[in-house]
């Protein structure tokens, strides 16, 4: 067929570093985890929380993640692994290519949720967080795809089809993995004005992203031509997709109902106070710098000057004069002496009742 333009692919997928080998895959998916940290840490000292703590779960989040992607991956495409004339140790060789996005997401979501836990942080807190980080680490990680020139879509010949040319498809096809790409960049923005316009939280701003990537990706598994299991005429990411977004929806209506607003506090500190920004917040609220537990203090150094103040007063008052009348004392001066009133009053400043 004849085109006007098209997408080239890329001759090879790696560069040669002396004995090491540097593959692209790698190296998006790499550069997509750190945006993700990036972008979830500033949001989350936003939110309240600490510098440290999205690099502190991701130690967590990430591996599993990893580990989850590649799992599902394999589990759904078994057979390019296991079988006649198969490899089963290509397997493990995720630098090839080829890991699913759900098991990422499962698999980052239960580390996570292991880090959150040993921290005392609310789960759904910190996925808010990151939610819009997410979604552009998938749209640099699915230029790995373009490198290894894999997950493209049917034929065509419109002017930004890409050229494919791997020992199995010649021709130019639908870029999918830039489809998906843009769709993630539009997706990351849509959340990042939604939690800012709406103030979402409570996991909300993490369901969105779920609903919207979904929708986008159930129409772009449609054009995808590689070799995947189907039911009922659906390939079996296309049902993923449907059960996820009609779930994400669901969580997005009850949460909204059941506890709408946003967490005013989102990490504890270890002791189990609140967080340091709070505290902070706390003692600007009170006039100064100074926190709740030192505007306290301050009032009660005060009340414990103003008692001994009024002591000193009361006693030069009982002392001035021979046989002058004390207040507590009879009009006659023969009545023992009662408390003087400014001596000690009741509830004076800083004392407890």
């Amino acid at each position: 067929m004849d085109i006007l333009a098209s997408i080239p692919s890329p001759g090879t997928s790696e560069i040669q570093l002396g004995p090491f080998p540097l593959r692209a895959y790698a190296v998006c998916i790499i550069l997509g985890v750190f945006v993700a940290g990036w972008l979830g840490g500033r949001r989350w000292v936003a939110r309240g929380g600490k510098p440290g703590t999205v690099a502190d779960v991701m130690v967590w989040a990430v591996p599993f993640g990893l580990v989850g992607a590649r799992v599902y991956h394999v589990l759904t495409d078994y057979q390019l692994y296991f079988g006649e004339g198969r490899d089963p140790w290509a397997a493990v060789r995720i630098w090839d290519g080829g890991i699913g996005i759900w098991g990422a997401i499962a698999g980052g979501a239960l580390g996570a949720w292991i880090a959150c836990r040993r921290r005392g942080i609310p789960l759904p807190a910190f996925a808010d967080a990151v939610a819009p980080g997410i979604a552009f680490a998938q749209a640099i990680g699915r230029w790995g795809n373009w490198f290894n020139q894999e997950l493209y879509g049917r034929a065509t010949d419109l002017p930004w089809a890409l050229e494919i040319d791997n020992n199995r498809d010649t021709g130019t096809f639908h870029p999918t993995f830039l489809y998906e790409s843009l769709w993630c960049v539009g997706l990351g923005l849509l959340v990042i004005w939604a939690d800012r316009r709406f103030r979402l939280g409570h996991g909300r701003a993490f369901a969105l992203y779920v609903a919207g990537y979904t929708a986008g990706r159930f129409w772009i598994e449609y054009l995808r031509i590689d070799e995947a299991h189907e039911f009922l005429g659906l390939r079996l990411n296309n049902w993923t997709a449907l059960i996820i977004f009609a779930l994400a929806v669901v969580y997005l209506v009850l949460s909204a109902r059941l506890r709408p607003g946003r967490e005013e506090v989102v990490e504890p500190d270890r002791d189990g106070g609140t967080s340091d920004t709070a505290g902070a917040a706390g003692g600007e609220r009170d006039g100064g710098s100074a926190g709740p537990a030192e505007s306290v203090g301050v009032a009660g150094e005060r009340g414990t000057d103003a008692k001994r103040a009024g002591t000193v007063t009361g006693a030069a008052a009982a002392t001035d004069g021979v046989g002058a009348p004390v207040a507590g004392e009879g009009s006659g001066g023969t009545g023992s002496p009662g408390r003087p009133a400014d001596i000690d009053p009741p509830n004076a400043p800083g004392e407890r009742d």
